[in-house]
């Protein structure tokens, strides 16, 4: 009886261990397939991704030597300013200057000299001139002005 209860145990034993065997054989052959697909998409993705990589330092290095040209120009546009400046400038404003003169010289001569105003405040009448030009702020002083008999010019 007892060898007989001992068989039965490994009968269920064995029988377990064959569906345990059978079910682990299944879920290997689902997964061998699994990651076989997986490969064959993979493989063509890799492919392409590397592509894109290669596309991208290109279009990189293209963008970097574009930068430093255009640091380049930038820099050859500064020294050309400057020079510009340091030539041109001076002598400008050294021609303004005499224009300046050569109009303030001639319209003394052509105006007839103006009646001295008397002095209002601490100071006399002060004109404000940039470079030929009377800045608004002068304008507007003289406009509230007052002649000699009381009247506004």
């Amino acid at each position: 009886m007892a060898g007989i209860i001992v068989a039965v145990f490994w009968a269920i034993l064995v029988s377990f261990l064959a569906v345990v065997l059978v079910r682990l054989a299944q879920t290997l052959r689902a997964t061998t397939r699994l990651v076989a697909e997986v490969t064959e998409q993979a493989v063509p993705l890799l492919a392409d991704a590397s592509a894109t990589v290669r596309s991208a330092q290109t279009q990189l290095d293209k963008v970097d030597a574009i930068a430093s040209d255009v640091q380049e120009v930038t820099s050859n546009a500064s020294a050309l300013s400057t020079t510009v400046a340091s030539t041109f400038g001076g002598p400008l404003v050294k021609v303004a200057a005499f224009g300046y003169g050569v109009r303030q010289a001639l319209g003394r001569r052509t105006a007839p000299a103006p009646e001295p105003e008397p002095a209002r405040g601490r100071s006399s009448v002060r004109r404000t001139v940039i470079v030929g030009r009377t800045v608004p702020s002068a304008r507007g002083r003289k406009r509230d002005r007052r002649n000699p008999r009381g009247q506004k010019d």
